[in-house]
């Protein structure tokens, strides 16, 4: 069993960006680790920034990730994704939705979007993968899905067993939903 994983979750409201925590977390937790989660939601009813900090591990004591130790930053909008990304270890990877949502200083003229996001952040973090989540989960029959997209993504480079997330999808998803974000997770699992 892993010491200690340390996983930001990052993205813009409306984006599943709780959910996809609540996935990780019961899939974390019914492979038998222990994990603490914090979560930030300013705004995030109106666009703004929501972040879920996950650790887990054999023993965690505290769900709080400080700026450095992020083993992974899995972004679900280009722009957090340069934001957060001082919370990433050196060695650590991130994973970034290649989609941009611009805040409210931005629809207002009052900020400038920043178009070098993605180049930004792939000059600072040498392990960056950027998947068009967006397009996928159109083409799965559903754009919301797109956060288990990442799902499927972030899947694949953790130490837990596909059953246990597809578990965690059918006990975190509303039924009606479960087929198409089944598809999504699968497309990002095999990306």
């Amino acid at each position: 069993m892993l010491k200690a994983l340390n996983i930001l979750l990052v993205g813009v409201g409306g984006q599943g960006t709780i959910l996809a925590t609540r996935v990780l977390a019961k899939a974390a937790q019914d492979a038998g680790y222990d994990i603490k989660v914090s979560e930030i939601k300013g705004m995030s009813q109106r666009g703004g920034s929501v972040v879920t900090q996950v650790r887990l591990g054999q023993r965690v004591y505290s769900p709080l990730i400080s700026e450095g130790s992020a083993d992974v930053i899995l972004a679900f909008e280009k722009m957090e994704a340069l934001r957060w990304l001082p919370y990433l270890k050196p060695e650590g990877s991130i994973i970034v939705n290649d989609q941009a949502i611009a805040p409210v200083p931005v629809l207002s003229g009052a900020a400038v979007y920043p178009e070098d996001c993605l180049e930004r952040v792939k000059k600072l973090a040498s392990n960056t993968i950027v998947v068009d989540a967006l397009n996928i989960a159109v083409q799965c029959g559903n754009p919301k899905a797109s956060n288990v997209v990442l799902v499927g993504l972030l899947a694949k480079r953790l130490p837990l067993d596909k059953d246990l997330w597809l578990n965690a999808l059918k006990a975190r998803v509303p039924e009606k939903f479960i087929d198409v974000n089944i598809k999504a997770f699968e497309e990002g699992y095999n990306l």
